[in-house]
């Protein structure tokens, strides 16, 4: 059905997904398998709670999701990892520009060394999190954001700008 309306690309394993519905690790793998098994290309989420960056285990929670979605891809020219902290989405709270670069660079230092280094180098990683129009020119400056999944501000007229946050 997804096909038949034209969609390439699917999202799997949204913190709502994970928090609400309870889909565990496991599962967010095996919908990420079956996704591109079946010709689309993937956009798997992965963030961690609020509690758990205050308690430093953002990059345990974010390595652990990883595991479970990279164990069921082959074809990693077909994935863009979207990091979104669960505490930033819709919230208004953004994780900074630094903070959103210092997850980015450590998991394409773990897909080098879980993965491979071509794929270290040149998997798409994506920030969503209450990207807006008022940061987001200073998150695309961060070598490592390649871009952005965005949520509510694609309604607005902001959008735009976010759109354009790499274009000068």
């Amino acid at each position: 059905m997804i096909k038949d309306c034209g969609a390439d690309y699917v999202i799997i394993g949204h913190s709502e997904r994970r928090h609400v519905f309870n889909e565990p690790d496991q599962l967010i793998g095996e919908k990420v398998k079956f996704a591109l098994e079946s010709g689309f290309s993937v956009i798997p989420c992965i963030g961690e709670k609020l509690e758990e960056r205050e308690a430093n285990k953002t990059f345990d929670v974010c390595f652990t999701q990883m595991k479970a979605i990279a164990a069921n891809i082959k074809d990693w020219s077909k994935v863009v990892i979207a990091y979104e902290p669960v505490w930033a989405i819709g919230t208004g709270k953004t994780a900074s520009p630094e903070q959103a670069q210092e997850v980015h660079i450590k998991l394409r230092e773990w897909l080098t060394k879980n993965v491979s280094a071509e794929v270290g180098k040149s998997c798409r990683i994506i920030y969503g999190g209450s990207v807006s129009g008022g940061n987001c020119k200073d998150l695309a400056k961060k070598p490592d954001v390649d871009g952005f999944l965005v949520g509510g501000a694609s309604l607005k007229p902001e959008f735009v700008q976010i759109i354009n946050a790499r274009s000068g």
